[in-house]
């Protein structure tokens, strides 16, 4: 891909969109045009329709979202979704009116069935109900990729819907109350340690299995998919099928293995408590990365190593 295309980040302060920047930048690609969310409504259709028509990008990364964990999507409901579609249907608009070559559009493995088979392959999009904690975020970002699927159909344009697991690493909220599991433990863990506290409490009861995908692996497989040859780009996204891939480590582990890790890395060495009044949402989740695989990507961060690199930045955080 030229390395002088003009390429949008929407979403670029984002965890997500700050790692694609920096892995653009590392690739040398310096024409990257970003807005902030006060520079540019997302939200406004007219504003979206505006900025694309001035700046005329080939490349679209759509990574801004309303995103956040069980405790947010249980109390924003109509956020999560309203924000959600309307920031996909706007940029998806202006960027098929502005003629833009290859957009990636950004999900979450939320959008797969609560209980479909593991791994959770393509194809099970859509074949069951969904997890109820966070069903409004999943059916917005199953629009999302509707709609990308919609235009490469109707229009020929050449979209394609990522869809990464669980993301952690630098740029991440560590609110305790609307982060996710991962960086919501380190903070958990660090100030448990600083107060030489006895037990740290876990929600639920630590037996559901996630995967994990350092932020800065996820953005070197996007900016892959995204400068993919033609061949191998154009069966990704060809009309006939549905241009979803997932994208993520392909490896679980127990919330209490993942406390245990966090701790070993944080340098907590107290015990735990499981508040079992709490949710544990989905049982498993661990996505199918053989098609990506296929293509010749894999992660490379292991999570002991992504937590150390995201520790550190919690701690520069505290600094500021």
């Amino acid at each position: 891909m030229d390395k002088n295309l003009k390429i949008y980040i929407a979403g670029h302060r984002g965890l997500a969109g700050s790692a694609i920047e920096r892995e653009l930048r590392r690739q040398g690609y310096a024409n990257i045009v970003t807005r902030t969310h006060a520079e540019l409504d997302l939200e406004d259709a007219g504003a979206t329709q505006r900025f694309f028509e001035q700046e005329r990008p080939g490349l679209v990364f759509l990574a801004a979202a309303k995103v956040g964990g069980i405790h947010a999507n249980n109390s924003y409901p109509v956020d999560f979704l309203m924000r959600n579609l309307l920031i996909e249907a706007n940029v998806c608009r202006a960027a098929h009116a502005t003629q833009v070559g290859r957009l990636i559009f950004l999900g979450s493995s939320c959008i797969y069935p609560r209980d479909c088979p593991q791994p959770i392959r393509e194809e099970y999009l859509l074949t069951g109900a969904l997890e109820a904690t966070n069903r409004p975020y999943a059916l917005a970002k199953i629009a999302g990729i509707e709609m990308c699927w919609s235009y490469n159909r109707q229009f020929g344009t050449k979209w394609l819907a990522a869809m990464p697991t669980n993301l952690y690493g630098p740029g991440d909220s560590y609110d305790l109350n609307n982060s996710h599991v991962l960086p919501a433990l380190i903070r958990k863990m660090h100030e448990a340690k600083q107060s030489n506290a006895r037990e740290v409490v876990l929600w639920g009861s630590g037996t559901p299995k996630r995967e994990f995908l350092y932020v800065d692996d996820l953005a070197n497989a996007l900016v892959f998919l995204a400068t993919l040859d033609e061949e191998r780009y154009s069966a990704l996204v060809d009309p006939a099928h549905c241009p979803l891939i997932n994208v993520g480590s392909g490896v679980d582990l127990t919330i209490r293995e993942l406390a245990e890790t966090v701790a070993a890395v944080v340098g907590y060495q107290g015990g735990f408590v499981q508040d079992t009044s709490k949710p544990d949402g989905t049982m498993r989740k661990v996505m199918d990365v053989s098609r990506i695989g296929n293509l010749g990507w894999q992660a490379s961060t292991s999570l002991p190593a992504g937590i150390a690199l995201a520790y550190n930045d919690y701690l520069s955080g505290l600094k500021e």
